[in-house]
């Protein structure tokens, strides 16, 4: 297939429940529960593969990013910082700062493979560089990159000497240099991938076990696949104009999980889009990897 071709959707709707902002989906293999926010509608969404169990968890503030720490024990980011969260009772316990800026929000984030975490924020009405990218490492947050407006993209490579990242109001693929052992740059950030000029905006993304980077593109209705020299070689439909995040699912993890939304559409694109917002299993075959766990 060429490389300007796009693969047809042969998966199914995991969860038809329309979200304003569906983003941040991870799976926890030791559950085998998939975990997504709907950012703007306050709500942590949890599926059970096995059991198509689905459970809906109304919470205090917008939450965009979910990592495992334990069985019992999940580390959340939020509008209000860091928050860790019992998985038996909901209950949540406040961890660590990430602004002092009520205007913002957090957004895209991912574990590193040294069990710290990247996480961002952005204001609440995309505002113009109002954004930065962040590294918590055991409670001790770290400013790695600001004048960011839509911060998203970060993944990295499975050994963990590479992180990626994009602001999607610019659609330049960054690539940076890390240190394995801890997840914090070594070197300066370059392009990977110049995507500006190009239709839709450079979303979520995640890294498989061969270092392929698997790309939701918002506006577009895809997930884009690039390999680590940038280029890109494939593109896989989404029933869904507004894609938002992919997360490797499944006992080995070679299942892909993506988000969506209906933010910002008006009754008419709603109706032209009527799978805007859910929550869609592709019927790809992938060789994914699990999240690691964040490192208290």
């Amino acid at each position: 297939m060429s490389v300007n071709e796009t693969t047809p959707f042969s998966g199914k709707i995991l969860n038809d429940l329309p979200l304003e902002l569906g983003e941040g989906p991870t799976f926890d293999p030791a559950t085998g529960t998939a975990w997504w926010f709907n950012i703007k509608g306050r709500e942590l969404h949890e599926l059970h593969l096995e059991s198509g169990r689905k459970t809906l968890h109304v919470l205090p503030f917008m939450g965009s990013v979910l990592a495992a720490i334990d069985p019992l024990r999940q580390l959340i980011a939020s509008d209000r910082g860091l928050f860790i969260r019992n998985t038996k009772d909901g209950e949540l316990t406040a961890y660590a700062a990430l602004e002092s800026n009520p205007g913002n929000r957090s957004n895209d984030g991912r574990v590193h493979p040294s069990g710290s975490l990247w996480v961002s924020t952005m204001g609440r009405k995309a505002e113009k560089q109002a954004g930065a990218i962040y590294h918590v490492a055991k409670g001790v947050v770290t400013r790695l990159y600001g004048d960011i407006s839509i911060p998203n993209s970060i993944c990295f490579s499975p050994d963990g000497s590479i992180g990626y990242f994009v602001d999607s109001a610019i659609n330049h693929i960054m690539r940076v240099d890390l240190d394995p052992a801890t997840g914090l740059p070594i070197g300066e950030a370059t392009v990977f991938s110049d995507q500006s000029g190009t239709p839709g905006d450079v979303d979520g993304s995640i890294c498989d076990a061969d270092g392929l980077i698997w790309n939701a593109r918002w506006g577009q209705g895809a997930v884009d696949v690039y390999t680590p020299d940038g280029k890109r070689v494939a593109r896989h439909a989404v029933p869904a104009t507004q894609s938002s995040c992919p997360a490797f699912i499944g006992a080995k993890a070679d299942r892909l999980l993506v988000t969506s939304a209906w933010q910002d559409m008006d009754d008419t694109a709603r109706k032209a889009d009527p799978n805007a917002g859910k929550t869609f299993e592709l019927g790809l075959t992938v060789k994914g990897r699990f999240e690691p766990a964040y490192k208290l």
